[in-house]
């Protein structure tokens, strides 16, 4: 097996056991309003990050190209209440329009 597989099992190893150290916190502690609060907040944090790395970078560049307006139009639905599967449809049609238009 390749040095990457021990690495990926590793990763795979930890990730495994952080969850599982998720169900030794005592009940009392899960339902204090702050500890909720702040889950809430960094679920959100971090999704928004990843969503903003996912859109404008490209290898180790910042890309303004179509997954900026697939973005938008995807955020235009969520405004409107759109059904999710309707947000990734408006997000994906706005990405294909923009490509097949010659941006990005």
């Amino acid at each position: 097996m390749s040095e990457m597989w021990w690495w990926i099992l590793a990763g795979c190893a930890a990730a495994y056991g952080i969850k599982m150290l998720g169900f030794l916190v005592p009940e009392k502690l899960l339902e204090n309003e702050k500890v909720t609060r702040a889950a809430g907040a960094l679920t959100i944090g971090l999704l928004a990050s990843l969503t903003t790395v996912n859109t404008v970078a490209s290898g180790g560049n910042v890309v303004f190209d179509a997954r900026i307006g697939a973005l938008v139009a995807a955020g235009i639905a969520l405004l409107l209440r759109a059904p999710f599967l309707v947000v990734v449809i408006a997000g994906a049609a706005a990405a294909a329009l923009l490509r097949w238009l010659g941006w990005g």
